[in-house]
Formats: structure tokens, C-alpha cells, sequence
């Protein structure tokens, strides 16, 4: 399980002046949701930009204040547009021994023998849905694509998860797929073997 620490300050007043004046300041605003009251903070941008190249769900975060420590994870966030900074944050208060909710990515492992045989493989679903304790949370949940045919698919189903981990996702949703490259061919083809048609029957007029 990962594991990452960010300083963070009390955040005092409120409103969107404040959350202006304290961005400009190298400060992103955020708030601690989870059992108790909502807690407003500030994080360093700067700080938050050094350890998180990404922004995920899986990864229990230590927020170090001045009186006490607090274990969170991201839940949700605003980001600029035109920057690419991040201007606020949500993050949801870990229990320590009690269930929660989060999403975990999902990694393909290997080469399918579909591919090697001329298929196309398409990745459906990128996450999913998990239960357990913070201390199960996995960086990732692995699948291995290597026997893959033509035409095969991988379902949630078929996923075995770590120990102590439960997937919620529908059994019957698709991960991957494998699929024919002469459809995808067809496909891309269709619309100019349709216009060749029509230049044809134009030249019979």
C-alpha cells in the first residue's frame, strides 16, 4: 500500500475571495470530509506538485497539521484548464481498521495470442471499484491478457482480487476485448468504398 505525507495548515475564513488570495499565495484550499465535521485546510502547491505527478484514489495520504495527523484519501479535485494546477482538493478521512471504498487502476500484463495474430486489443475498463481495509488498498489489480484469442474477452467476473479485497463492479462488465482486425479494416473502409459507388453511378448518369 502507498503511502505519501503532505503539510497542510488550517484554513481560517472562508469564501472565494479567501480561496483566491490563498492560491495566489502558492496554496491550494481543500476540505477533510469523512465521520466528523468537515475540516477546511490549505495545502502547499508546491509541496503537492513534487509528490503527485497524478492524482489518484489509491493512495493513503498522512496530512500532517500542527496538533494532529490524519489519514485521507483524494476523492475528488479541481483542476485549471488552462494550467494544468490543481485548485482544490476533497479528500475522505481513512479509519484505521474499518472498510472503505475506493477505485484501483488496472494493469494488463502481457502479449495476447490474438494480437500476435492480427487482432486489435481494446482496453474497455481502466478501473474498478473495490472494498477493504486502508491497509489492503492495492496500487493496482493485475490481469493477464497472454492467453487472449481472437474474438476473447476478460469480464470483472473472472478477476480474482488480492486477499482481502472485494471487487463491486458488475461480473459481466468488460475489461478487454480482442477483435478481428479485417472488421476494424471493414470499418475505416466502408465510407470510401461508398464513395467510389457513387462517383460510378454518377459517370452512368
Amino acid at each position: 500500500m502507498e503511502q505519501k505525507t503532505l503539510t497542510i495548515q488550517l484554513k481560517e475564513k472562508s469564501g472565494k475571495n479567501e480561496a483566491k488570495r490563498i492560491r495566489r499565495k502558492g496554496g491550494i484550499p481543500a476540505v477533510v470530509y469523512g465521520e466528523m465535521k468537515p475540516l477546511s485546510i490549505i495545502v502547499d502547491q508546491r509541496e503537492f506538485n513534487k509528490k503527485f505527478h497524478t492524482v489518484s484514489e489509491n493512495t493513503i495520504i498522512q496530512l500532517k497539521g500542527d496538533s494532529e495527523t490524519i489519514d485521507v484519501l483524494v476523492k475528488d479535485y479541481q483542476e485549471d484548464i488552462l494550467s494544468g494546477k490543481i485548485t482544490h482538493l476533497d479528500f475522505y478521512r481513512v479509519v484505521k481498521g474499518k472498510q472503505l471504498r475506493t477505485f484501483v487502476p488496472i494493469h494488463l500484463e502481457g502479449s495476447p495470442k490474438g494480437v500476435r495474430e492480427g487482432g486489435i486489443m481494446e482496453h474497455m475498463l481502466h478501473t474498478l471499484e473495490v472494498e477493504c481495509l486502508p491497509k489492503d488498498i492495492p496500487a493496482s489489480i493485475t490481469v493477464d491478457v497472454n492467453s487472449l484469442e481472437l474474438g476473447a474477452s476478460i469480464h470483472v467476473g473472472s478477476i480474482t482480487p488480492p486477499e482481502g479485497v472485494k471487487i463491486l463492479n458488475q461480473p459481466d462488465q468488460v475489461v478487454v476485448v480482442i477483435t478481428h482486425h479485417a472488421k476494424a479494416e471493414v470499418e475505416t473502409e466502408a465510407p470510401e468504398a461508398e464513395a467510389e459507388t457513387m462517383e460510378e453511378e454518377e459517370k452512368t448518369v
